[in-house]
Order: structure tokens, then sequence, then C-alpha cells
């Protein structure tokens, strides 16, 4: 299974993201123990210079995780029809243990770097370099999630074995089961509802009052975050039942099916990049104490707080279309 073009691509992509991030951490390494900007020595000069190469190659390689994240879920899906009792995604990631972590490593991966490149973005524009330490330091910590995405990765594409009766996602995600997706499926419709809505309307609020008054970016982060899960939880316990018009589906992978108009994509890509962007906002804003950072960081959590809610309201209009379009009724089962 691991001669399949796309799980070759996947590896190769994780491999070379590895091993880059590797030699950057390395040079992170360097930079945390002799970093000293009002020093004129060659070292010092040496490290400037490498600085902006690496900076490249870690955004680059954020950037192909980013990919790599979409494309996993894509070839999940793809697999579907190789196993027996595979229906989606759910199916070929339940195959063995390590499909369901390496999906969550890589989504780690995903929040970690989107809030280094943000980070890194702000630093780099600074005169004095003031991040540079911390960005390098959170670089280090950021290196060893990247390696056990990698190993879990290919012990998970290693282990696919087309003979294995798998489960599908009808018997993953529904109240009557044991485990997460089970307890997500059974939160009733109605407090899934509300719970979306206060989420959207704290978030709003939070990031109306940054822009208004230019406080409370950490605060807006943390609710963007939190609505981040609420919203996968709406997702299971009450869109997904209206995409699908079947009040028993609660599926999070099959809308991202050609049948259901590749929906699913249209609500996660937008959460994710909401909540990736209220991350960043949230990290850089306590920076703003340094004097060369302080209208860099300003503008910089102006535009990812704007844009996090811009995103998120694009989530919520489509999972509204997805609700109001549907042919399922539900509500008097809620009022």
């Amino acid at each position: 299974m691991l001669f399949s073009p796309s799980i070759m691509a996947l590896v190769l992509v994780s491999a070379t993201v590895s091993l880059l991030i590797l030699m950057a951490a390395a040079f992170a390494l360097q930079v945390t123990l002799r970093w000293d900007i009002h020093s004129g020595s060659e070292r010092q000069l040496q490290l400037e210079r490498r600085t902006y190469l690496i900076s490249t190659i870690v955004a680059y390689s954020f950037t192909a995780e980013l990919v790599a994240l979409l494309l996993f879920i894509y070839n999940a899906e793809q697999m579907s029809s190789q196993f027996v009792g595979a229906m989606c995604a759910t199916g070929v990631l339940n195959i063995n243990e390590f499909g369901w972590p390496t999906l969550y490593l890589k989504m780690a991966v995903f929040f970690a770097g989107a809030v280094w490149l943000m980070l890194n973005y702000a630093d780099n524009r600074a005169y004095d370099y003031p991040l540079i330490k911390i960005k390098y330091g959170l670089l280090l910590l950021i290196a060893p999630l990247v390696v056990a995405e990698l190993l879990v990765q290919v012990s998970y594409f290693s282990a696919l074995d087309p003979d294995i009766i798998t489960s599908c996602c009808g018997s993953l995600f529904t109240p009557e089961g044991e485990g997460v997706a089970a307890e997500v499926s059974g939160v009733e419709p109605a407090t899934a509802l509300y719970a979306l809505a206060g989420s959207g309307v704290s978030i709003l609020i939070t990031g109306g009052w940054f822009l208004v008054r230019g406080r409370g970016a950490v605060a807006f982060a943390a609710l963007n975050s939190i609505g981040f899960f609420v919203a996968l939880i709406a997702i299971v316990s009450m869109i997904a039942l209206y995409v699908y018009e079947h009040p028993h589906h609660h599926c999070p992978f099959c809308i991202l099916k050609g049948g259901h108009e590749f929906i699913g994509y249209y609500l996660y890509i937008p959460l994710f990049l909401s909540t990736a962007f209220g991350l960043g906002a949230g990290v850089i804003a306590p920076f703003a104490k340094y004097p060369s950072l302080q209208q860099i960081i300003k503008a910089d959590s102006r535009r990812y707080v704007t844009a996090a809610l811009m995103l998120m309201l694009c989530f919520y209009l489509v999972a509204g279309f997805a609700v109001g379009t549907s042919s399922l009724t539900m509500m008097e089962v809620w009022w």
C-alpha cells in the first residue's frame, strides 16, 4: 500500500519537511545559545545571514504541511473503496491504531506552524529581531511534533491491509457506541445549535472589541479556539444531519463527498484558517510591549482578527445554508 502514488507523495512531503525542520532546529539551537544582536562578531553576522534562509525554509515547510493535511484527508476519502466495510475516510482511519493519531498530529503541526509563521513574520520586520530566541525556541518544540507525525504516518501506511474488515462511520459516530465520537454524536442538536450560536456571538463580541479598542486579543484567541471545538461538535451532532437529510447519520467525513457538493471543504477550510488566524493574533499580541514591534504587531493583530472573523462568518454562512436548504425538519424535536 505504500506504493500508492498519493501515499508516496504524503510520505515524501513529511520526510522532506522533517529533514528541513530538523536542520532548522539545529540552527535554532545555535540561535538560542549564541545570538547577541549587540555583537559585531563574525559568528553573529553568520547567524543573521542564515536567519533569512532558515525562515524561508521553515515557511515553505509549514505551507507544505497545510497541503499535506488536505491531501491526507482527501486520500483517506478516496481510499475508502479499497477496504471492506469502509464507506468513507472514517473506515480508512479505523483500519489500524495509527490512523486517527496521524490526523491529530497533522492538525497539531498545522496550527503550530501557522502560529510560528505569524510570529516570524512580525519579528523579521523589526530592526532588532526581539523575538528571535522566542520563535526559534518554539521551533525546537515543534520539531519533535513534526518527526512524530512522520513516524506515526509511516506506521499507519505500512500497516494498511486491504484484507482487514474495518468499521464504517455508522458504527463509530453513533450515540449508542462508545468513545469520544459516540459522545459527540449523542449531543442533542438543540444543545449544539445553542452552543454554536453562543460561541459565534462571543467570538464576534471579543473580535469587535479588539478592533475598536485594541484590547482582548488573547481572549479572542481563547474563545476562537473553543469555538473551533464547538464547531466540530456541531458538525457531527447537528449540521451533518441536515446535509445528509438523515437524523442518524453523524459522520464528519461523508460531507466531503461529491454527492454532497463537497460542502465539507467549505466548512472545514474556513474553520481551520479562522482558528489559525485567531491563535496567531493571540500569540503575537503580548509582544507589542517591545518598542520595535509595537506598530507592527498592532497592524498584524488587526489583520489576523479581521481575517479570523471573516472566515468564521463564512463557516457560519455555509452551515446556515446547509441547515436552511435541507429537507430535514427537526425543529419540533428541539422545541
